[in-house]
């Protein structure tokens, strides 16, 4: 399989990372804002989901990837346990509010749990890019479906 390299500068783009992000597994402290640079990166562990769809035959697999945001000016944490570096997260999609001084807003990172990142960026910027081979996944991620939403 090919590493995936992505760039997202507007909220399609960022869509799209946010399919290939769907499910990824990391550590909380595998995430870190860098306020000097800017920036905001994490490490996680994507799960295929494109590969397994068109080829549901073969065995699931996960990706080891790095996504950083640029020029962001600050981050908030909801849920999300900070102090417990070893706490895992599963990222389940990455959304985009415009802001009142356009092409700002932010940047929420949303966690199974109610876990929220939320970035407030001047503008989207955002680069993803697998480290590695995929290796087979453990399984497929699966998500309870309340009655309310069927």
């Amino acid at each position: 399989m090919e590493l995936l390299r992505l760039a997202a500068l507007d909220e399609d783009d960022l869509s799209i990372i946010s399919a290939h992000m769907q499910d990824a597994i990391l550590r909380v402290g595998d995430m870190c804002w860098q306020p000097r640079r800017a920036r905001f990166a994490l490490v996680a562990n994507r799960f295929e989901w494109f590969t397994h769809k068109s080829r549901p035959h073969e065995a699931p697999t996960r990706a080891r990837t790095g996504l950083h945001f640029d020029h962001v000016r600050g981050v908030k944490y909801r849920n999300i346990r900070m102090d417990d570096p070893d706490g895992l997260l599963s990222l389940l999609a990455i959304t985009f509010t415009p802001g009142p001084e356009p092409p700002g807003g932010f940047v929420d990172l949303v966690f199974s749990g109610d876990g929220i990142v939320r970035l407030e960026v001047e503008c989207i910027d955002a680069w993803l890019r697998d480290f590695g081979e995929c290796w087979q996944a453990g399984g497929i991620p699966c998500h309870d479906i309340d009655e309310d939403d069927a």
